[in-house]
């Protein structure tokens, strides 16, 4: 039905290749661009191998995803239908602006945060909605798991099982082992710079900011058990509240271990999460002499942490994410609990790749797929809880990552 372009070669976008070529009715034409060529080319003949397309059918190319005339040099020779945004946050803006450009639609799995600042909020891409209307273009923000899977469960519950949603509570455990002294799941400075901010929640009418992991409490997870949660700052409140207005108090919770924390604790004191950029003397290598130096600190620690691609072939158990709902059915008050259990194991034994990539490059995949199929498309800019979540539902459950309920439960919130 449509030609995609995928930008990003990493985790994500590799999930994401790999299921749209398994659903070669809809995708008829496949690109993966990135800055390095190379890794498109090894993920396109990683996918080539399984059979899943034909030999050489899966193009590839060079871009520089923060450079809008490259962006628009490549749409506009490729004509893709749509372009799914699997690079980095800070990119979102060049691509958005490239695909109006180009009138290209538009996809993406994470807010834009500028490079300089670790703060992220959905204003800078809402600013794109008139033009996005104008062209005649959809863009299609936050289509990951979180966010995305638990905004359209949160729109599923609103259109299915709620009249009113009061309180929701997105909980994130990645119960998993990499068998690592510390990794990060994701780009390690996307990472750790989301997990450094201050936490912030919604509150009756107002956010609430909090101190950086300050509030924790263990929650129970379904096949799990009790794991440490701590309340962070997420991009998905920011819409929910705005598409819900009805609800009264939203929080985002996560688990971390205690290894895990220990390290982001040094990290932080020795100033190795720093964002700016920093200058030092070093030896040159010719022996010439001393030399000026700049590096930013995150950067330099994410070229020597290990790759979150290159976790899943010894990743151990699973994660669990999912949505606690509580409020109003019939004049009466209702619990409801969605959740998807997703195993690393099965992830990496399907793409190649983790279960946290897995559960981002699926919805990723779904949410194309129902823009193809003209069931996501409408002109203008939307976060995803703003289309029906019943396809999306059904193709969950179709696609690796199948979602249970649990009505009438303990919240433990």
């Amino acid at each position: 039905m449509g030609k995609v372009l995928i930008i990003g070669a990493g985790g994500v976008a590799s999930v994401a290749a790999h299921k749209v070529a398994q659903n070669s009715d809809v995708f008829t034409d496949i690109m993966i661009a990135s800055r390095t060529e190379s890794k498109c080319k090894a993920l396109a003949k990683a996918i080539e191998d399984k059979g899943l397309v034909p030999a050489g059918s899966i193009k590839t190319a060079h871009v520089d995803a923060d450079n809008v005339p490259e962006l628009v040099a490549l749409f506009n020779s490729y004509k893709p239908d749509l372009v799914m945004n699997l690079a980095l946050p800070y990119q979102d803006l060049t691509i958005m602006e490239a695909c109006l450009q180009s009138g290209v639609s538009y996809l993406d799995t994470a807010n834009y945060e500028p490079k300089d600042e670790a703060h992220f909020e959905y204003s800078w891409q809402w600013a794109f909605k008139e033009r996005f209307e104008q062209a005649g273009l959809t863009a299609i923000l936050g289509c990951g798991f979180d966010p995305g899977v638990t905004s359209i469960y949160t729109a599923y519950a609103a259109k299915h099982h709620f009249d009113e949603i009061q309180y929701l509570d997105i909980v994130d455990c990645n119960a998993g082992d990499h068998h690592k002294a510390f990794a990060t799941n994701f780009n390690p400075e996307i990472n750790i710079r989301e997990i450094t901010q201050k936490g912030l929640y919604w509150e009756n009418g107002q956010w609430v900011e909090t101190e950086p992991l300050e509030i924790h409490k263990p929650l129970t997870y379904p096949e799990i058990g009790p794991k440490e949660s701590y309340l962070l700052h997420h991009e998905e409140i920011e819409s929910l509240v705005k598409n819900y207005p009805t609800i009264k108090r939203a929080r985002f919770w996560m688990t971390f271990g205690e290894q895990y924390l220990k390290h982001l604790d040094v990290i932080q004191n020795i100033g190795m999460s720093r964002i700016d950029e920093i200058e030092y003397t070093a030896e040159a290598v010719d022996g010439s002499g001393p030399v000026k130096v700049k590096i930013v600190p995150l950067q330099f620690l994410k070229a020597v942490l290990p790759n979150p691609q290159e976790l899943g072939e010894n990743y151990e158990g699973q994660t669990s994410i999912g949505c606690r709902i509580r409020g109003i059915k019939d004049g009466k008050e209702r619990t409801y609990y969605v959740y998807n259990n997703c195993s690393h194991r099965a992830a990496y034994e399907e793409t190649g790749m983790q279960g946290v990539s897995y559960t981002t490059g699926v919805p990723a995949m779904i949410g194309a797929k129902l823009f193809m199929q003209g069931k996501w498309k409408r002109a203008g800019v939307w976060n995803v809880e703003e289309f029906d979540p019943d396809p999306f539902m059904e193709q969950l459950n179709t696609q690796g990552l199948p979602w249970h309920e649990i009505f009438d439960g303990d919240l433990e919130l």
